[in-house]
């Protein structure tokens, strides 16, 4: 496994719309483990092919750290009711936007072993499927944040109440 550089805005690979996986092959293997290791490395939530310079449909998900999701060709089958909240991207670094998403949703796709599988996902799950599979057709998040996005630094601060001596 090793650490791919991940593609910032600005980089046209972020723009295209990625191929299908038709089959599974130990390139393929190591591309999923090295974006595994890559979003870990990175504190990230999801990771898709294409930030990793790959315009393949691939993304890996783990949002708690401990059940790490493989997305081949991903579809949103159904999807219902909406959140709100602040979003950052791997790709946009020390950002954040005010994102509307689906509260829940229901996906399929196959797994590393280009197995089926379907997956309802509630809540960040369903947050992160939905941005890492803008990704695959070549969309970031600030095209659809409300407002413009804001320092990540700024934001974490204010939620957690420190720095607010320096502003009063």
């Amino acid at each position: 496994m090793a650490l791919r550089q991940i593609r910032t805005e600005g980089d046209s690979v972020l723009t295209k719309v990625c191929k299908p996986v038709t089959k599974m092959t130990p390139r393929l293997q190591e591309l999923i483990d090295d974006m595994l290791e890559t979003m870990y490395d990175a504190y990230g939530v999801g990771l898709a092919a294409p930030q990793v310079g790959v315009l393949r449909r691939i993304c890996v998900i783990d949002v708690d750290g401990e059940h790490p999701y493989v997305f081949i060709n991903p579809e949103i089958l159904e999807q219902e009711g909406e959140q709100t909240g602040g979003e950052g991207c791997l790709s946009i670094p020390g950002k954040v936007g005010t994102v509307t998403r689906p509260q829940r949703v229901k996906v399929r796709a196959l797994d590393r072993n280009m197995e089926e599988f379907e997956l309802e996902a509630e809540d960040l799950l369903a947050r992160a499927c939905c941005h890492e599979f803008d990704h695959l057709e070549g969309h970031l998040y600030r095209e659809i944040a409300e407002g413009p996005l804001r320092d990540a630094e700024e934001e974490e601060e204010e939620e957690t109440g420190e720095g607010t001596e320096a502003a009063e």
